[in-house]
């Protein structure tokens, strides 16, 4: 493998994480969004970064397991809602004495 077909792969398996966790890929929010600077990633809050760190090893262990690249997208972005979902609601938890 050159290091451009490595470049392009890792490209596409961004655009997994960044489609599971933003609904749309690099290419799509930079040309919605010409005057920012940087990339998605760059104005993600703390918890989809923590969200994205989490789903970039599951893509990993889903990528090892043989799961094809469509399916590991429904799973990520399940799992996308559901992290966010605990995320974006810890505060409102209480803990245990």
């Amino acid at each position: 493998m050159t290091p451009a077909q490595a470049n392009i792969i890792y490209a596409e398996e961004t655009d997994v994480l960044n489609v599971a966790m933003f609904g749309k890929t690099a290419r799509q929010w930079r040309d919605e969004n010409p005057n920012m600077k940087g990339n998605i990633r760059d104005y993600a809050s703390i918890n989809e970064l923590i969200c994205l760190s989490n789903m970039e090893n599951l893509n990993a262990v889903f990528i090892d397991q043989g799961i094809p690249q469509s399916e590991r997208l429904i799973k990520l972005n399940q799992i996308a809602i559901q992290q966010m979902r605990v995320l974006e609601n810890y505060g409102e938890r209480k803990f245990l004495k």
